[in-house]
């Protein structure tokens, strides 16, 4: 295997919004060489955030890639959005990835977006590092930031640097490793750098938590643990082996400590990176399975002389077709090649790849195991597909997404426009997992969905900009479901009579909840076979499955979709002439709307997780707005001036809350929010919404 593989990084750059991940991002590129002149998020100058929209908002929108050299190491990169609306471009980009950097502010330490960033990588089991970032803030609080990690995360922060002052004073770094005090100079935009002796008033705390770091590292390497306990002098090189152990076993989290913005920290950032975050080749082997037979795994390793596997974990609309970001798992890619999608059983040509910098690209003439890389050529695959050789198929675990929670009708301000709207939107959901539209059978309206008010107004912005279609939105509304609440069956007969052929189908259909641990219905629906093929002939069991599905998606109570039901085919009969696909279909969407009728349905809204920050003079009023809306208050907590509260608040409750709490606290309030749950409806509350 080619030794090159050891000297490759594939990371991502994690964190709340606001934490300063790009700014870390735009200081590790100019070190790094790739770019000579720093961009700045505030100036709108940022090379990672290359949209017209992001440039305006400051804030990252759509996951970035690009790859950079640091010490003979290559290190493939991806910027992630920090806002909640946008939380599909962290989830893919995470699922392909072998380690992650989550930065936190020192100010603030872990907040509610950085929880969930970090849910996401342990899905993934990505080997983590912390950069506490902003120790130039007002109120920045080392300590109180890495407790936050440790109590929050539940992880096991390792420090191997602690820093020299705070705020105004934030003058550099104590490297615990190597013993010495590193001092930026900010006139060379922190290029260059200062080893000194450690300060006479840091000795003590320094050495107190270089044994800390020792001891915790010495628990996952026998030979840092021989040493210790005998009292023997500890070199780097162990205390290194050590943690890369700790950390690649996912039980610790190195922690390093800077100010991106006034470049302190990055390059000792950077040497974490390669010294602790593991190659392609450091993680477990992938399984995936036959595409015909799910208990068949197939092990797919990390090696570029084997049969192409890759997956493709974003797809973005382009000039020449779309470009397919691709993580390649084993063999190589060249241009010209005949590929097969497993997902959609479709052959594909790969006529062009790129590697990616941003927006900008540079043609390669193969790619190989551990490459993250765009093709150009892919007319069918979407994000969680797998590509690979046709001669060898494998599908691959794909990525979930979570449900949409705000609805928009949207339409064309011209019939001219009619057309390029309905493409305009294919496109976009192509692109976005999280996008759905649909048309309304009653209205003729055109519905647009989504993860969040922000979401869809920068969709809406993308239609006007990059398509060119020139739309009117109403106003935003809640993405309701139905579930049900008990078990049930019916049956459904199809049976038309006419000259020459008939249509015959019969079935008898259960349906039952499908609940998670916490009582909570499931996002899916599920469906399964017990009838005989005696019963149901095998051939047509896909589309009662169609027929099912289809008929779940419209609902009984106000046409929402249902989730989290199981439908389990039990029983039914066939004609041996007059039985076919459409006749089964009609019977089996017949019985499941006779089924959810009797098995109790309810409506059920999208339940958020809120933190808001407040002064304390505002907690009061604060508090009461929320449980006014239906809130329930999990924690309150004083962090210095402010006051942070930890809610969860039905989302139909919280349109507009960015302009109440503005006006609430002066100005000086802010909030994040994600989705929570799908919860039940209050019964007056759905009468009011039912009528």
């Amino acid at each position: 295997m080619p030794s090159n593989l050891e000297k490759l990084r594939n990371i991502g750059i994690m964190a709340h919004i606001d934490a300063g991940k790009t700014t870390v991002t735009e200081r590790i590129l100019y070190y790094a060489g790739k770019t000579y002149k720093m961009g700045e998020v505030h100036d709108g100058t940022a090379v990672m955030d290359y949209m017209e929209e992001e440039q305006q908002r400051g804030i990252t929108i759509t996951s970035a890639a690009t790859k950079c050299p640091w010490k003979g190491f290559d290190i493939n990169l991806i910027d992630t959005p920090g806002h909640i609306d946008f939380t599909a471009e962290v989830e893919r980009s995470l699922r392909v990835l072998d380690g992650a950097v989550a930065v936190f502010d020192g100010s603030e330490g872990v907040q509610a977006q950085s929880e969930t960033v970090w849910r996401q990588g342990r899905k993934y089991e990505l080997p983590c590092l912390c950069f506490i970032n902003k120790m130039d803030k007002t109120g920045a609080d080392f300590e109180m930031s890495v407790s936050s990690i440790r109590d929050k995360l539940l992880a096991n922060p390792i420090l191997v640097q602690i820093p020299i002052g705070s705020e105004d004073s934030f003058a550099g770094l104590v490297d615990l490793i190597r013993m010495k005090a590193v001092f930026y100079r900010a006139e060379k935009l922190g290029a260059t750098f200062e080893e000194t002796e450690i300060p006479a008033d840091l000795r003590a705390v320094s050495s107190r938590r270089r044994s800390e770091m020792i001891e915790l590292a010495a628990e996952y390497d026998e030979e840092l643990m021989d040493v210790y306990v005998h009292d023997k002098r500890v070199g780097p090189e162990l205390i290194h082996a050590g943690i890369r152990k700790g950390t690649l076993a996912n039980k610790l989290q190195p922690v390093f400590v800077g100010s991106a913005l006034k470049y302190i920290g990055i390059q000792r950032l950077l040497d974490g990176v390669v010294a602790y975050l593991p190659s392609p080749q450091d993680k477990p082997v992938l399984v995936g399975h036959k595409p015909t037979d799910k208990k068949k795994e197939i092990k797919v390793k990390c090696d570029p002389g084997g049969s192409l596997v890759a997956l493709a974990f974003k797809i973005t609309s382009d000039v020449h077709g779309d470009l397919s970001f691709l993580r390649i798992y084993q063999g190589r890619l060249k241009p010209g090649t005949r590929v097969l999608n497993t997902n959609r059983d479709r052959r594909e040509n790969i006529t062009r790849i790129f590697e990616m910098h941003a927006n900008d690209r540079r043609l390669l003439d193969s790619a190989g195991a551990g490459d993250i890389v765009a093709a150009v050529g892919l007319k069918e695959t979407l994000t969680g597909d797998t590509i690979c050789d046709p001669k060898k198929p494998v599908c691959l675990p794909s990525i979930t997404f979570p449900q949409t929670v705000i609805n928009m009708s949207i339409e064309p301000r011209t019939a001219a426009e009619k057309a390029k709207l309905a493409s305009a939107l294919a496109a976009l959901r192509r692109e976005d997992p999280t996008f759905k539209w649909k048309t309304d059978g009653e209205t003729g309206q055109t519905i647009i969905s989504g993860m969040g008010e922000l979401h869809l107004e920068v969709l809406q912005h993308k239609l006007v900009r990059e398509r060119g279609v020139n739309v009117r939105v109403g106003r935003p509304r809640v993405a309701y479901k139905e579930a049900i609440m008990r078990a049930a069956e019916a049956e459904g007969k199809f049976v038309r009579q006419t000259g020459g052929h008939g249509q015959y189908g019969h079935v008898v259909l259960g349906i039952s909840p499908l609940l998670t641990e916490d009582r909570h219905w499931s996002g899916e629906n599920e469906f399964e076979s017990r009838a005989g093929s005696d019963k149901v002939p095998r051939e047509y069991i896909p589309d009662v499955e169609r027929g099912a599905r289809d008929a779940l998606s419209s609902g009984v109570l106000a046409g929402y979709p249902v989730v989290g039901a199981r439908v389990t085919l039990i029983d039914g009969s066939y004609h041996a002439v007059d039985s076919s696909a459409l006749a089964f279909e009609q019977a089996a969407a017949i019985a499941v709307e006779k089924a959810v009728k009797k098995a109790e349905p309810v409506l059920l809204e999208p339940v958020m997780r809120l933190q808001v920050v407040v002064p304390q003079a505002n907690f009061g009023a604060v508090q009461g707005s929320l449980l006014a809306k239906r809130g329930l208050i999990n924690d309150c907590r004083v962090h210095g001036s402010m006051q942070v509260i930890d809610a969860r608040v039905p989302l139909v409750e919280l349109f507009g809350y960015s302009s109440e709490i503005r006006s609430a606290t002066g100005g000086r309030g802010t909030f994040t929010m994600e989705p929570l749950s799908y919860e039940k409806v209050p019964e007056q509350l759905a009468r009011q919404i039912l009528i």
